[in-house]
C-alpha cells in the first residue's frame, strides 16, 4: 500500500481534469486558497498587535488613549491562536485530502464555502469589537470579564463555520471509504479526519459555553455567570485546540517530510496509533490549566494530571519515528557511519529546514508542557510569563514554523508556480530569523517567569519595587525578540506573495511519502472511527461529568460582569 491513490476517482460534481491545477479540481484549490489568504492576513494584523504590545510592556511605547494594551493583547491572541491556526489548518488539510483522495465531494465544497463565509464574518465582527475597545477580555475571554455581546456572536460564528468544515471533511472521507471497500485510507486523510474529530470535540464545549452561558449573560438576560463553569468549558476547548495545531503540524512531519528528504514513511502503524492516542486522550488534558483553581477536588486534579500525561506517549513515538525516518533516508543513500546520515539531509531546502527547526523547538516546548502539568512545579510558574513563553514555543515556534514550511510547497502547488532558488534562500533566512527572534523572546519570558514576572499585565514596574526591577532587562529582550519576529513576518508575507502571484509558472508537488514496508500496513479496523470517537467520549466523560454536574448544581456563586479598561 502507498499513501497515494494511484488513479484518483473524482466525486460527482467535481471539476474535470482540464479544469484542475496540480492534479486537484479548481473548486478544491480555490477553497483552500481562500482559507489560506485569511490566515496570512491574520498573521500580519496579529503580528502588528504583538509588536506594539511588546513595546508597551517593555516601557518603550505609550499607547494613545483610544486603544488599550488589553485590546492589543486580545487581538494578538484571537487572530493568531484561533483565526490563523483554524483557517490555515482547514486550507492545508482540504488541499492535502483532495490530493490523496482524488478530489473533494461536491457537498464538501458547499459546506466548506458556507463554513468559510461564517468564519470570515465572525472574524470581522470579533476583530471590530476588539479594536473598538469593547472586548478587552484576552483570547481566553474568562468570565466574569465581559465583552460586547456581538464579540461573542462573532466567536460563535467562527465555531459554527468550523463545525460545517468538519461535516464537509467527514463527507469526503466516508465517501472515499464507501467507494474503496477493503482499502485503508491514505495516511494524510487519516490525519485530516483526526484533526476534524478533535475540532468537533473542542467546538461542542466552546459552543455550549458561548451560546448557552456567555451570550445570554452578555446581553443582560441573566444577571450572573459561574466563572468556574466558564474556565472548565473553555479549557476543554483550549487544550484541544493546542493538539489540533500539533496534529496538523505532525501530519507534515509524518507524511511530507519523508518525501522531501528522499526517504519513506517509517511506520504507517506507528503514525496511526499516535494519532488515535492523541484523539482519545486529548480533551481531559485541559484540566492541567486549572491545577490552582478552587472548586476542583485534589482527587480530580490527580486524575486529570494522569490523563494529561498520556499525551507524552504519542510525542515520544513521534520523536522516535522522525529520527528513524531521517536515518533510514541517509542509509538508503549509502551512509554507513553512526551519524553520517545527519549530514546528507537536505539542509538547503527551505521546506525541510523549517520543519526540522520546528522539531528542535518541540523538545523544550514538550518539556515545558510536562512542567506546566505537574502539580508541584506548576505552583512556581502558574500565571507567570513563563506560561506565555511556553505558548510561544509550542504554537509560535513548533506550529508556526511547520506552517511556514508547508506554505513553501502548498502555495506554489495551489497556484501552479515554482519555488525559485532566491525564494528558497529567503525561506531559509526567514526560518533563521523567526527561530532567533523566538529564542530571544521566549527565552526571556521563561527566565522572567521564574523571577515571578506576571503575565497578562501592561505595567510590571509595581511602583519601582525592587523585585520588579529585576524584570526590566528581560522585558527589553522580549521587545527585541518581538522586533526580529516582525521582520520574519514581513519576510514571510513577501515570500507568500511571490509564490502566489509572481513566481515562475511550473509544477510543484504536494509531497506525500510512501510506506517503508507496504506489507506492514495498519489493520483495517484503524479506519473504524466509531471506536475511537466512543473511547474519546468515554475519556471525556470520566474527566468532566463529575465537575460539570457539581458546577451545574447551583451551589457555586455567580458573578456579575466585570468590564476591563
Amino acid at each position: 500500500m502507498t499513501h497515494i491513490t494511484e488513479a484518483p476517482i473524482r466525486h460527482k460534481g467535481t471539476a474535470v481534469n482540464e479544469d484542475a491545477v496540480a492534479g486537484i479540481p479548481r473548486q478544491d484549490y480555490r477553497l483552500s486558497l481562500a482559507n489560506l489568504s485569511i490566515a496570512f492576513i491574520a498573521l500580519l494584523v496579529g503580528g502588528i498587535a504583538g509588536l506594539l504590545q511588546g513595546f508597551v510592556r517593555s516601557g518603550f511605547l505609550e499607547l494613545p488613549s483610544w486603544i488599550s494594551y488589553y485590546a492589543l493583547l486580545t487581538a494578538h491572541g484571537v487572530l493568531l491562536v484561533l483565526v490563523l491556526s483554524s483557517f490555515f489548518s482547514i486550507g492545508y488539510l482540504y488541499a492535502g485530502t483532495s490530493r490523496v483522495l482524488g478530489g473533494l465531494a461536491s457537498k464538501t465544497i458547499a459546506f466548506g464555502w458556507t463554513g468559510f463565509g461564517l468564519m470570515t464574518v465572525g472574524t470581522v465582527i470579533a476583530a471590530f469589537f476588539i479594536l473598538a475597545g469593547d472586548a478587552n477580555v484576552l483570547y481566553t475571554f474568562y468570565t466574569p470579564m465581559q465583552a460586547h455581546p456581538w464579540f461573542y456572536i462573532g466567536l460563535a460564528l467562527i465555531v459554527v463555520g468550523i463545525l460545517l468544515n468538519c461535516i464537509g471533511m467527514f463527507i469526503t472521507y466516508q465517501s472515499w471509504r464507501k467507494r474503496n471497500p477493503g482499502q485503508l485510507t491514505p495516511l494524510f486523510a487519516f490525519f485530516s479526519n483526526a484533526v476534524f474529530v478533535l475540532w468537533v470535540f473542542a467546538s461542542l464545549f466552546i459552543a455550549v459555553f458561548v451560546v448557552g452561558f456567555v451570550i445570554p449573560w452578555a446581553f443582560g438576560w441573566v444577571p450572573t455567570i459561574d466563572p468556574m463553569m466558564g474556565r472548565t468549558l473553555f479549557w476543554a476547548f483550549g487544550h484541544t485546540l493546542v493538539n489540533i495545531w500539533m496534529l496538523t503540524s505532525i501530519s507534515a512531519w509524518y507524511v511530507s517530510m519523508p518525501k522531501i528528504i528522499g526517504g519513506k514513511v517509517f511506520s504507517d502503524s506507528l503514525a496511526r496509533v499516535a494519532v488515535v492516542i492523541l484523539v482519545v486522550a486529548n480533551v481531559p488534558g485541559g484540566f492541567h490549566h486549572q491545577i490552582l483553581d478552587p472548586g476542583l477536588s485534589v482527587e480530580l486534579k490527580f486524575l486529570h494530571v494522569i490523563q494529561t500525561f498520556m499525551i507524552i506517549f504519542p510525542s515520544l513515538m513521534t520523536a522516535f519515528a522522525m529520527l528513524a525516518t531521517m536515518e533510514r533516508a541517509g542509509r538508503a543513500k549509502g551512509v554507513t557511519s553512526l551519524l553520517g546520515w545527519w549530514k546528507v539531509l537536505p539542509w538547503s531546502d527551505a521546506r525541510f529546514f523549517a520543519l526540522i527547526v520546528a522539531m528542535f523547538a518541540f523538545i523544550p516546548a514538550g518539556l515545558g508542557g510536562i512542567i506546566n502539568a505537574s502539580n508541584q512545579i506548576n505552583q512556581v510558574v502558574h500565571n507567570s510569563i513563563w506560561v506565555t513563553g511556553h505558548l510561544h514555543l509550542t504554537v509560535g515556534t513548533t506550529v508556526m514554523l511547520t506552517f511556514f514550511g508547508i506554505s513553501y510547497w502548498l502555495i506554489p502547488y495551489l497556484t501552479g508556480r515554482k519555488m525559485t532558488r532566491t525564494l528558497n534562500r529567503l525561506g531559509i533566512i526567514q526560518t533563521i530569523v523567526w527561530a532567533s527572534g523566538m529564542l530571544i523572546m521566549s527565552g526571556a519570558m521563561h527566565a522572567n517567569g521564574l523571577l515571578g514576572s506576571p503575565r497578562r499585565t501592561a505595567d510590571t514596574t509595581y511602583n519601582g519595587h525592587s523585585a520588579a526591577s529585576e524584570w526590566a532587562t528581560y522585558e527589553m529582550f522580549m521587545a527585541m525578540g518581538g522586533v526580529i519576529l516582525f521582520i520574519g513576518i514581513v519576510l514571510l508575507i513577501y515570500i507568500w506573495a511571490q509564490l502566489a502571484f509572481f513566481a515562475p509558472k511550473g509544477d510543484t508537488d504536494f509531497p506525500i511519502g510512501e510506506d517503508y514496508r507496504p506489507a506492514d500496513a495498519s489493520p483495517l479496523f484503524m479506519d473504524r472511527w466509531a471506536i475511537w470517537v466512543a473511547l474519546g467520549t468515554l475519556s471525556i466523560a470520566i474527566a468532566y461529568v463529575i465537575p460539570l454536574l457539581d458546577f451545574a448544581s447551583g451551589h457555586t456563586p455567580g458573578s456579575p460582569p466585570f468590564l476591563m479598561p
